[in-house]
């Protein structure tokens, strides 16, 4: 008989601590082989972690990141419209006091921030929908959306106020996404003039 000890039978059998068979590694190291799958770990976790169909791109869609980015704005817009209801409430209630100004600052708070809110949304909505609506068209992703998006975006933000205001909105969209355009894309931009800093 061999010397093993064995523990007191249970549910899943009378294995003790002690016995080999259990002694199985569980880090692996170069060579190691996993005793249950039967695999090399060196083929585990090598090159791209998705399995992408066939010609699709690595990288998300405009679709896909236009969820993200309307949440984001709508978020963005309510801190800022609450902190600035918080300026704006302190000015305009400094002759309250108590229970009364608590409440008008509540108020003032609520209402900017909703109403900020509401703005970015909107106008990261309609920026999300040139963007996908340009990709689509021209079937292909670039800055060109980039700033076409940008700029009709301006341009339908003010469309309420008139001409002037149209040309407005979408020289600020063309500013604006140019400037983000000429930042993402830097090194590109420095290359063309030679390695030289901007």
């Amino acid at each position: 008989m061999d010397n093993q000890t064995y523990g007191a039978s249970g549910l899943f059998g009378s294995y003790s601590s002690g016995d080999p068979s259990l002694s199985v590694p569980v880090t692996a190291g170069a060579n190691t082989f996993s005793p249950y799958l039967n695999i090399d770990p060196r083929f585990i976790n090598e090159g791209s972690e998705f399995i992408l169909p066939e010609g699709q791109k690595h990288k998300r869609g405009r679709f896909e990141l236009a969820f993200s980015h309307i949440g984001g704005s709508v978020m963005l817009g309510a801190l800022y419209g609450s902190l600035n209801g918080v300026r704006v409430g302190l000015r305009t209630t400094s002759d309250l006091t108590g229970k009364v100004r608590m409440s008008q600052m509540l108020n003032i708070i609520t209402k900017q921030g909703a109403s900020s809110a509401n703005t970015v949304g909107v106008i990261a909505l309609m920026y999300s929908i040139f963007g996908f609506s340009l990709e689509k068209v021209r079937s292909t992703e670039d800055e060109v959306n980039t700033v076409g998006a940008a700029t009709m975006t301006g341009m339908l933000y003010g469309s309420a106020g008139g001409l002037q205001r149209v040309a407005k909105g979408g020289a600020i969209g063309l500013v604006l996404s140019s400037a983000w355009c000429l930042y993402s894309h830097r090194d590109k931009v420095r290359s063309l003039f030679g390695g030289h800093t901007m």
